[in-house]
This record gives C-alpha cells, sequence and structure tokens, in this order.
C-alpha cells in the first residue's frame, strides 16, 4: 500500500554528537575530505546507501549506534577536531580579509542599510543564478551553468568574499535520466522533500515562516518561502512556491528547472529576480547580515532583480525609499550591477512575446509604480537583425549593468560581436564586454588519491591552500613527483573508473529490462591498462556527441586496436523537449550496445555530479568537439585536467586560451562560411581519428626500460604543474572580485540620491543635443614628417574642428584612433590618444579646435581617424551610451587616412 502523507522523522543525537548535525547542514562537508571520513564512519553500509549525504545518513543510522558512537572515545575525539576545523574555517580571516586594500573610500552608499565602509571591497554580493551544483545531494542544476555556480559559491567561501547566493528550489530539481531498451531517452522526476534535503527554512522571529509575494495579472498572488543551504561560508538562499497559500498553478511554478512554457518561465525569473532581492532583503534583516553592494546576475534569467531595485529607489522617502525617478533609480542600479553571459548564440537567450511581460510587469500586476513602457524597452532588441516585438533577458541583463563579461576570452569576443548591435558606431572590440574565464573548485573535483599525492610534497594544509588561492609556487613542487608515482595514481585512478563504469553499467541494462543472466559481459567491460578517453555533457546539437561515430568503421578499428587500443566513456543528457539530442543519445548508445565494441565503448545515463566526480579523475584523455565558437568555455576539460587527464579538444572556450602541446592535442577546425555542416564534420572527425591513432594512442603505449611512458607522464606533470592553478575556481573568483566586484562597489557608493540624479539628466542631455555634434575637419599640421614617407617613429600633428552645440568641451573626449589597417582600410588594432581643445572658447563659427600628437609606431599600412565620444567621470566605459561621432569630410581627406 502507499503511504497518502510522507514526513521525515529526525533523529535525536545524544549530546556528545550534536555537532554531528552542524556538520551535516553545511555543505563544506562535500568538498571536505575529513568530514566526509567522519561521516562514512558513522555508518558504513548507511553513508554507501545514502549516496554519500549526511543528512540522509544521520536519519536512517539506528538508535543503538548512535549511543554507541556517544560512548566512543576516539570518534568523539575525531568529531571535536573536525568541527572545530569547520569553525575556524567559518570565522577565521581568509583571502578577501588579508588582501583588502588599505585605503579606505568613505563615500557615502545609496543604500542607508550600508552606510559608511572603511574598505574598497564590497561589504557583501548577491549572486543570482537560475540553478547551482553545489552536491549532488541537492540537485538543483541542469548542466555547466549550474556547476560553475555552484563552484563560484564554494571558491567564494574559500576566499572569504561574503558573497549571498540566490536562486529557486525545485521540487523535481531537472530530471533523471534512464533509457529503454532500444536506447532511448527516458525522463523522471522524483519529488525532492526540502526537510530531507541539507536546507532550513528561513523563519520570521516569532517562529512562522518567512516568504515573499508577487502580484499576478487578475488579482491572484504568487508566494514562496525561503530555505537557506550554507555553502561553507556562504548562504544561498533559495526560493520555493509549492507553499499552501498558492492556487495549483502557482504552486508549480518552480516544480522543475527549465521546464514548462513561455508564461511559466517567466514566472520562474520573476520569482528568481523580484523575489529573489526581496528575499535578500528579508535575509539581512533578521540576520544582520551585510546589505549587498553589488548584484552579480550569473546569464540573463534572473535580469528582473534590477527591475526590482528600480522599484525600491522609486518608493518615497517615508516608505523607505529614495524618491528617485526612474532614470536617476536606473543609474544607481547599473552602478553596482554586475552582468555575466554564458551563451555564444542569440537561440540559448531567453526571449518572451512583449505582451506577455507588460501584461505581468504592468500596473494591475506586479511592479505597478515602475513604467511599463521602459521596461519593455529595456528589453527590446532595438537593434538591426533585432525583433523588437520580443523581451530580450540578456539585453535587458546588459543594459542594466554597467559591468558585463563573458566567460572565456574567445566566448568575449564573439559575445562583443554578438551584443554589438546595442553599441551603434563601435567596433566590435570596443563593445564594453569584457572577460573573465571560468574555474572550478579544486577541492570538489580533484581525487583524494590526488590529493594526498600533493600533501606528501608540501604538506596537507600548504596542498589545501594551493588548491583555494592557486598559490603557482606550491603548484610547481608537483613536478619533483617521480615518474613511478604519476602512473601509479593515474593507474589507481583508471582502475576505480573500471569498477564505477561496470557497477552503473549493470544498474542501467536492469534499467532496461536486461537479466542478471544476460549480463555476464559487464565483468570484462574496459580494462585499466587501456587508454580511457572520456566525454559527458549536456547534448544540444553542437556539442557534437555522435562526431565520434562519422567512421564507425574507423572508430572500430581504434577500439580493437591489436597492440594501442583505446577505450570510451560517454555520458549526457538531452533536454527532455529535444527529440534531435535524444537521438544523438540513442545513436551513440546503439553503437556502444554492439557486442563486438562494447567491452570498449559505454554509455552511462544519468550523468551528474556524483558520476563526474568519478568519471573525470579515471580517464587518460578528456575530449570535446563542439562546433567552433559555440563553447563558451567548457569546463569539463578543467577538471580533467586537475586530475592530470590530458586534453583533446577543438580549439574553443577555455583551450583556446591555454592550449599547449605539453597540456594536449588541439583537433583542428574546418572554419569558413563556404564549408558546409556535413563536409565540417567529416573533415573535423578525420582529424580526430587521425590524432587518436597517430599521436594520442602511441605516447601512451611507448614505454620505457622500466616499463613507464616518460612523455606521457611529463606531460601529466606539466599538466598538474602549469595548468592547475590557471584552472582554479579561487582564480577566477579573485578576478571577479579585484576586476568587477570592487569597481562595482566604488560606482555604488559614489551613487547618492543627488548624484544619481545628476547623471541621470546628464545623459538625457547628451542624447537630446549628440545629433548636434560633428566633426567638420580633420587636418596635420606643420610636421616632422611628411606622411608620403612617414617613418617609424616620426610623429603627425593633427588639428580637428569640431561642432558640440549645446555641449561643452568637458562633456565630450575628442580621440585619434590609429593603428594598423588591413586592406579594406579597416583600422584592426586600434589605440587611442586624446586631443586637446585650444582656446578659450569657440571660433567665430562657434566650432571648437582640437589638438594633438600622434605617433606612428607600427610599420606598414597605417590608419588613422578622429571621433568625438562623450565623457563624464562616472562612466565605466566611453561606449556606455552608445553615442560616437565620426568625420565625414568633403574638404581634402576622408573620414580617415591611410599611410602605405
Amino acid at each position: 500500500m502507499k503511504a497518502i502523507r510522507r514526513f521525515t522523522v529526525r533523529p535525536v543525537l545524544p549530546e556528545p554528537l550534536h555537532p554531528l548535525s552542524d556538520l551535516a547542514r553545511n555543505l563544506r562537508w562535500s568538498w571536505h575530505t575529513d568530514t566526509r571520513d567522519l561521516f562514512q564512519a558513522v555508518d558504513p553500509d548507511g553513508w554507501q546507501a545514502a549516496g554519500g549525504d549526511p543528512v540522509r545518513l544521520l536519519g536512517s543510522v539506528s538508535a543503538a549506534r548512535l549511543t554507541e558512537l556517544a560512548q566512543d572515545r576516539r570518534f568523539l575525539r575525531r568529531l571535536t577536531a573536525v568541527a572545530d576545523d569547520l569553525d575556524d574555517y567559518l570565522h577565521g580571516r581568509r583571502w578577501y580579509q588579508t588582501h583588502s586594500p588599505e585605503a579606505p573610500d568613505r563615500t557615502t552608499a545609496l543604500d542607508p542599510a550600508i552606510g559608511r565602509d572603511e574598505t574598497p571591497f564590497p561589504t557583501a554580493v548577491a549572486y543570482f543564478s537560475p540553478e547551482f551544483g553545489v552536491t549532488a545531494a541537492l540537485p538543483q542544476y541542469s548542466g555547466g551553468l549550474g556547476i560553475l555556480a555552484g563552484d563560484h559559491l564554494k571558491a567564494a567561501s574559500d576566499l572569504g568574499v561574503p558573497l549571498i547566493g540566490v536562486g529557486l528550489l525545485y521540487r523535481h530539481g531537472y530530471f533523471r535520466q534512464s533509457l529503454s531498451r532500444d536506447g532511448w531517452q527516458l525522463e523522471h522526476y522524483p519529488v525532492l522533500d526540502p526537510h530531507e534535503l541539507p536546507v532550513t527554512l528561513l523563519r520570521e522571529h516569532d517562529g512562522n515562516p518567512a516568504h515573499v509575494s508577487l502580484v499576478l495579472p487578475g488579482g491572484r498572488a504568487l508566494r514562496a518561502h525561503v530555505w537557506v543551504a550554507h555553502v561553507g561560508r556562504v548562504p544561498l538562499l533559495m526560493l520555493d512556491s509549492d507553499v499552501e497559500e498558492n492556487a495549483p498553478g502557482e504552486r508549480d511554478v518552480t516544480d522543475r528547472l527549465y521546464g514548462g512554457g513561455s508564461e511559466h518561465r517567466l514566472l520562474q525569473e520573476m520569482l528568481l529576480g523580484i523575489g529573489g532581492v526581496r528575499a535578500l532583503r528579508i535575509y539581512c534583516r533578521l540576520t544582520g547580515h551585510a546589505a549587498p553592494e553589488v548584484f552579480h546576475t550569473n546569464e540573463g534569467h534572473a535580469g528582473f532583480l534590477g527591475l526590482e531595485r528600480i522599484r525600491e529607489l522609486g518608493e518615497p522617502v517615508e516608505s523607505g525609499g529614495h524618491g528617485l525617478d526612474f532614470d536617476a533609480a536606473l543609474e544607481a542600479v547599473r552602478a553596482g550591477t554586475v552582468f555575466t553571459t554564458h551563451t555564444p548564440v542569440p537561440a540559448g537567450i531567453d526571449r518572451f512575446e512583449t505582451e506577455l511581460v507588460a501584461r505581468h510587469l504592468g500596473e494591475r500586476a506586479e511592479l505597478p509604480t515602475v513604467p511599463v513602457d521602459r521596461i519593455l524597452k529595456l528589453g527590446q532588441e532595438s537593434y538591426p537583425g533585432g525583433e523588437p516585438r520580443l523581451f530580450n533577458m540578456a539585453v535587458m541583463g546588459l543594459r542594466l549593468a554597467q559591468r558585463a563579461n563573458g566567460v572565456s576570452t574567445l566566448h568575449g569576443a564573439v559575445s562583443r560581436d554578438m551584443f554589438a548591435g546595442l553599441w551603434p558606431g563601435f567596433d566590435a572590440d570596443e563593445v564594453p564586454i569584457t572577460s573573465i574565464t571560468n574555474g572550478v573548485h579544486a577541492p570538489t573535483w580533484i581525487a583524494p588519491e590526488v590529493l594526498r599525492l600533493a600533501a606528501r610534497r608540501i604538506g596537507v594544509g600548504r596542498a589545501e591552500d594551493a588548491l583555494s588561492a592557486g598559490n603557482p609556487e606550491r603548484w610547481e613542487s608537483v613536478g619533483g613527483i617521480p615518474d613511478i608515482d604519476v602512473w601509479e595514481l593515474r593507474r589507481t585512478l583508471r582502475e576505480q573508473l573500471v569498477g564505477e563504469v561496470r557497477r552503473r553499467l549493470r544498474a542501467s541494462w536492469h534499467q532496461r529490462g536486461a537479466g542478471a543472466a544476460e549480463l555476464g559481459w559487464v565483468d570484462s567491460v574496459l580494462d585499466p591498462e587501456v587508454l580511457t578517453i572520456g566525454f559527458a555533457r549536456r547534448v544540444p546539437s553542437y556539442k557534437r556527441l555522435t562526431l565520434m561515430l562519422r567512421d564507425r568503421e574507423r572508430l572500430r578499428e581504434l577500439l580493437l586496436h591489436p597492440t594501442r587500443p583505446i577505450q570510451i566513456v560517454v555520458a549526457g543528457k538531452a533536454h527532455p523537449a529535444d527529440d534531435g539530442g535524444k537521438r544523438l543519445v540513442q545513436e551513440l548508445v546503439r553503437f556502444a550496445d554492439d557486442p563486438r565494441v562494447r567491452h570498449r565503448i559505454v554509455f552511462l545515463p544519468d550523468y551528474g555530479m556524483g558520476m563526474a566526480q568519478k568519471l573525470y579523475p579515471g580517464c587518460d584523455v578528456w575530449l570535446n568537439n563542439p562546433l567552433r565558437p559555440l563553447e563558451a568555455c567548457g569546463t569539463s576539460g578543467m577538471k580533467a585536467a586537475l586530475n592530470g587527464g590530458l586534453n583533446l579538444s577543438v580549439l574553443d572556450g577555455w583551450w583556446d586560451e591555454w592550449y599547449d602541446p605539453d597540456f594536449g592535442w588541439a583537433i583542428p577546425t574546418a572554419d569558413g562560411s563556404a564549408t558546409s555542416e556535413d563536409r565540417r564534420d567529416d573533415l573535423e572527425s578525420a582529424a580526430l581519428y587521425e590524432l587518436i591513432e597517430n599521436r594520442v594512442a602511441p605516447l601512451f603505449y611507448e614505454r620505457g626500460p622500466e616499463g613507464l611512458p616518460r612523455r606521457w607522464t611529463e606531460m601529466v606533470r606539466r599538466t598538474l604543474a602549469v595548468l592547475g592553478p590557471r584552472v582554479l575556481a579561487g582564480r577566477m573568483v579573485r578576478e571577479y572580485v579585484e576586476r568587477l566586484y570592487v569597481p562595482a562597489a566604488r560606482a555604488h557608493r559614489l551613487m547618492d540620491t543627488d548624484t544619481s540624479r545628476e547623471l541621470a539628466f546628464w545623459k538625457q542631455r547628451m542624447r537630446g543635443a549628440w545629433p548636434q555634434v560633428a566633426i567638420d575637419h580633420v587636418e596635420t599640421l606643420e610636421q616632422t614628417t611628411d606622411e608620403r614617407s612617414a617613418e617609424l617613429g616620426a610623429t603627425l600633428a593633427l588639428r580637428v574642428r569640431v561642432a558640440l552645440g549645446e555641449l561643452h568641451p568637458e562633456d565630450v573626449e575628442v580621440q585619434a584612433v590609429a593603428g594598423r589597417v588591413d586592406l579594406d582600410d579597416a583600422i584592426t588594432d586600434a589605440r587611442t590618444s586624446p586631443l586637446k581643445p585650444v582656446g578659450s572658447g569657440p571660433d567665430l563659427e562657434g566650432r571648437w579646435i582640437y589638438e594633438g600628437p600622434l605617433t606612428l609606431d607600427h610599420t606598414g599600412p597605417f590608419g588613422y581617424t578622429v571621433r568625438v565620444l562623450p565623457a563624464h567621470r562616472l562612466l565605466a566605459s566611453s561606449a556606455d551610451l552608445g553615442l560616437v561621432s565620426l568625420p565625414v569630410e568633403t574638404t581634402g581627406e576622408t573620414g580617415g587616412v591611410v599611410l602605405r
């Protein structure tokens, strides 16, 4: 019989074991080996059955065992040591506290909850994301975006960065994947009970659950409770709409990740952005946590948070607001907002019909005090090639943020090109989107065996510090590890993977309907002595799961080579609505089911964090073959590298940036618009087979006198010592702090009420007066060289005549832009230099004269032009307003000059 109601009966821990509860509720255990070992000692069999989840473990351990442990002095000493270590971790000074610049910044903050601050570092940063992959015990992620967000929180905790995460609690998570007998992907959505998860309900001081509420069209309301997960030092707030006060439709808003139609997704993103800010305010009020100065929007899904902050600032002073109009509030919000884009293709961005957005954010729904026409303009694709009827969440995210970034150097360039329409008149490389390359949280992804090997070299504490802070000098010590130790480590990890694969493969075939008598072959799947290649990721078409199957006979020959065989472990999920992706999975599964090769290639269903933590360390080579440049970063190869895995990848994402022959191999790409998709796949798959057969496999099997592959082990050492510190999430978070969070906090503090209004008025004046700005004439004065015989190092003296209309010289900057030119006379590596106004006022025709030197610092074709840009001390970029005036000459010189 089935129960009509389910609830969790919590164990009563004996008083000496009370610290176990705190240890279980702080997710630091997910990356702290000593804590996990302690819980395993509570009940080894129960730990395995609980999937390594301390909360589930404590819910199942017997009272007799707890009584026994409460009297076990050795266990209690271990418990005290681990609990003390957690306390030191939570309250001790870390990188953020010891590296904050000493120069005080005491400008008044706009938010009265912040007051004055003594350091340029932000008092707190709010990090919004639609998904967070912290641990398999809290399945609130679908793929790379969520894993990256989880690693960001964990690295921030290790560094002591005062981050607060904000997301949603999905009652069904993403989905669990299994396979039908014929290899078709099946989805399952198990219900998650928050009371069985490592989270705590946020409550008011009177004990009632804290809640946020949004107004919906038709007089409806969307209410949500707030659950808190403690990710080390970082609180993660997750909003949950499955509350009794909601109608059935509203209860289902947080039912599953990336599910439902447009309105469902819109409600999720309203709850994440608008509701998330309200949950944040409640949390800070109840706990005394510092109010965030910086708001980090991780992808466009959370973009509505900026609208809620505009609403807050527009509230009357007597209601706790600042009485700012929309434009002034917008400037205040932009100053402290950072936006990170993760997609290299427009199809990956959420877009809604403008009517749908207007209906949910208009006068009779949420945000009635914010002009809906201004909201719609923030998300409007008002640029060539855009669709003005659609509301683009990434476009809104960029317009609401003063600082933005892509997630690798190449992705930053792709993003600048993709969003260039928002900054008309500027070359793509001047679009104000920078890049910070993603990293991965080493303590989460590194195998314990790798950590122990490092600890033997430099000590446990120094090894843990190197993993979190990324001290390159400590990583270099790996270079002294003997070949035999490196090779034994790799073999041990490969052997563990073989056992894991066999266990999972047997379970998968049982789910597919196979009986035990059919599965004797599983015991011979994979070989710990064979070169092992891993490929695991989501299954959109651009990641090309089946590129390896392009020439199946060639692949079979590689798998079954008599002296240099390879074996491949594959995993990945297709989106439930993506039948094309499911067909790719089925195609791969059917190939792997072939009795001729099934001992050499396997597909493991239900790819997730638990599987990944075994898969990355056990693979000798990590394969990645996306369509370049559609992989924004692709961090799976980083996780393999941290365990000594070598990368075999297309030069895309992070690999384009850090590829080195010491770290692996680059798959050549067939770039060019003239190449068809089929032809490109043929060429690149052939290159992949060629690399594996002639370069990768021979290197693995080429053994010296001692039976060791010397060159291979040297590449493993170089990967660990040189690439290791680069791929750390600690390095990534430090870059966010120094390059984006600190400037955003400073800008936020400058934006008091008067300054916000001043900047908004100035921008309005600039937009109105800009059509009158023009460059009338450009000339070279008496000069040290003749343009026709220009020499390297020579100087040209430029004079420019500019019409400013109603503007003044302090409103603008006049620049010379110079550099090499291509065959179309476009300046390719432009450098700018300011020109200065001459005289105390305009000439008789109202024109201002600007002059300045231009140094010829390049040989070969060289060109220059001039331009006028808005200038204000509070602008983060001269492209901020998207306004620029360029020459349109008719007086002897063209808009630019080329010297050949």
